[in-house]
């Protein structure tokens, strides 16, 4: 077991052999992040992957005194801003390797979801970052300069893994403040996530959905909110063999019960006490 901001030793040598455990310098390799020459590439990632676990950040620490390392800070700025790397087929890889150990070890019949999920990440203080937007942040009820990190997981009821990540803009040209930098190449996996970004965030959920079950990710239903659960995402995400289970938000919208045709308010009357979900039919 690996504790998190612990800049022990001890740390350092659990992590060392996590790493090698999981085979992540193949995983990189597969996934095309490589170096052509200079300190090998896993070095790096290891390296800044193992700041985050110590708590520290890797900007500050980088350019901070305490950084002893004999490689220069721009290799790591140069790892970090490399846009041909493919890092969600490293996150796939490694999300498909960690559900797999974690089947081995529960029963078949174990119930097993996928997760879509969104938060808001403020950059109030950023003026010039690519694709930044003017987004509604729902907690702080007003609009804001951020990004949207939309998460795909994947979870058995016991372990949470997180299977797919976008870094989502504005659909809305209105609403971004900048557009994707003219200098970088349209055929790198850079490019394509940053076009990725100005799509929707209920297209591209459905996306991620396809691209695990495509990896060999396996789910009996889809655990949604209710910023996810309405009726176009809900048909989409049937039509690839998943359920649905999610917080039906209190519209307009009308239900078919036995006959008849109620409000969400009306329902929770007439249904009885731990009725089952699938007796709820919405008029579509």
């Amino acid at each position: 077991m690996i504790t998190q901001n612990s800049p022990s030793e001890k740390t350092k040598i659990a992590f060392s052999k996590a790493f090698k455990a999981l085979k992540l310098a193949e995983l990189l390799r597969r996934s095309g992040i490589r170096k052509t020459q200079g300190i090998s590439v896993s070095e790096v990632f290891k390296f800044l992957l193992l700041l985050v676990f110590q708590g520290k950040n890797p900007y500050r620490f980088l350019d901070s005194k305490r950084h002893e390392s004999a490689v220069s800070k721009n290799t790591y700025y140069r790892f970090l801003n490399t846009s041909t790397f493919n890092w969600r087929c490293f996150l796939t890889l490694l999300s498909t390797k960690a559900i797999v150990s974690f089947s081995r070890l529960t029963r078949p019949e174990r119930v097993k979801v996928f997760i879509p999920d969104d938060s808001v990440i403020s950059r109030n203080r950023s003026k010039s970052v690519e694709l930044l937007a003017n987004l509604y942040d729902h907690a702080a009820h007003r609009f804001i300069k951020s990004f949207t990190m939309l998460t795909l997981g994947w979870s058995d009821g016991y372990s949470f893994i997180p299977a797919d990540f976008a870094m989502m803009s504005s659909a809305n040209v209105k609403n971004r403040v900048q557009e994707i930098s003219a200098g970088i190449d349209k055929r790198t996996s850079g490019y394509k996530r940053r076009s990725e970004a100005m799509h929707k965030k209920s297209d591209i959920a459905v996306q991620m959905i396809k691209n695990a079950l495509k990896q060999g990710i396996l789910a009996d239903y889809v655990l949604m909110d209710s910023w996810f659960t309405h009726e176009p995402l809900i048909r989409s995400i049937l039509d690839e063999g998943l359920d649905v289970i999610g917080i039906v938000k209190q519209l307009k919208q009308r239900y078919q019960y036995k006959g008849g045709s109620y409000t969400q308010h009306q329902l929770r009357r007439l249904l009885p006490e731990n009725s089952p979900g699938n007796q709820l039919e919405p008029l579509l």
